[in-house]
């Protein structure tokens, strides 16, 4: 049967805060069957956990942030896209600050990181959420949407009014039947406009961030003097953050994700619109790995 998977060993990691700018150490520890992911923020006198859930996302301002009584966990999307894209169930996150590190802007580093531990499988059913019937929200032009699917699917479209994204193609489909999340996304890096860090800053955000963490722009042109890797990196970037936001739910999904505008903000909505209809979602499981849709099981089994 597709069984889930944990680390095989722990492996730790540093760096800086996009938002906060604070140093902080990450450790990635394996976890028992049926745990998922939880976060732990040792840095408190009685370390509290956090489980990565869709209902716990409190915050959503350009990240996506746990939020439990007093306590948060921001920033948690890049980390969460690179255990999604490599079939990773269950973790436990050691952190001894309020915010995961930014690392280069990717998720990539975490890949590097997952794979230096090690995946093993676990003695228990790797079980995922099928979606039954089409959600969709809407907010303005802005709007994400969950359909039924043989599979798992992402599009997205973008609009930025801005010569060098206007270049770039701003729609993207991506079918992990036939797609590498390794070679595809994972190395997308989050990306902003020098006109906006000012703003951003005065509000508490971006204080950690900088040329080697982002693609930044000005009003003409690419910053960074190594440039793009990839022509269209801002709108894979867009599907890295919702391979993240989606696995929140807790589980690999089988079904079609379109959103066009969508942020963190609108893609918990669109999960907490989901997990509110009792009938969107079934858990579902699979004896054998032949039995699993078209490319799912190479998705969720390899990279160990």
């Amino acid at each position: 049967m597709l069984r889930q998977r944990t680390l095989k060993s722990l492996v730790s990691a540093s760096g800086v805060g996009l938002h906060t700018g604070k140093k902080v150490r990450l450790v990635l520890r394996p976890a028992p069957p049926d745990c998922g992911v939880v976060f732990r923020r040792i840095d408190l006198a009685t370390p509290v956990d956090i489980p990565a859930r869709a209902e716990l996302v409190g915050e959503a301002r350009l990240a996506s942030t746990l939020v439990k009584g007093g306590t948060k966990v921001h920033t948690v999307e890049h980390l969460m896209s690179a255990l999604g894209g490599l079939g990773v169930d269950n973790v436990y996150v050691d952190l001894d600050a309020p915010e995961l590190p930014i690392m280069d802007g990717s998720a990539s580093p975490f890949v590097l990181l997952i794979q230096q531990a090690g995946i093993e499988q676990q003695a228990a059913p790797k079980r995922f959420l099928k979606v039954r019937k089409t959600v969709e929200v809407r907010e303005g032009d802005k709007w994400a949407r969950l359909e039924p699917y043989d599979g798992y699917k992402l599009s997205f479209s973008i609009d930025f009014r801005h010569p060098v994204i206007e270049r770039s193609t701003q729609a993207v489909v991506v079918d992990f039947a036939e797609t590498s999340y390794l070679k595809e996304i994972a190395r997308a890096r989050t990306f902003g406009f020098m006109h906006e860090v000012e703003d951003l800053r005065d509000n508490g955000l971006a204080l950690g961030g900088g040329l080697d963490n982002a693609v930044v722009l000005d009003e003409y042109r690419v910053l960074n003097a190594d440039g793009l890797r990839f022509a269209d990196e801002f709108i894979r970037h867009k599907l890295l953050d919702a391979i993240g936001d989606l696995y929140l739910l807790g589980r690999p999904l089988l079904g079609a994700f379109s959103a066009h505008k969508s942020g963190h903000a609108l893609n918990n909505r669109l999960l907490r619109a989901v997990l509110a209809d009792a009938g969107a979602l079934q858990t579902v499981g699979f004896e054998r790995a032949e039995d699993a849709p078209a490319g799912v099981a190479r998705l969720v089994t390899q990279y160990g």
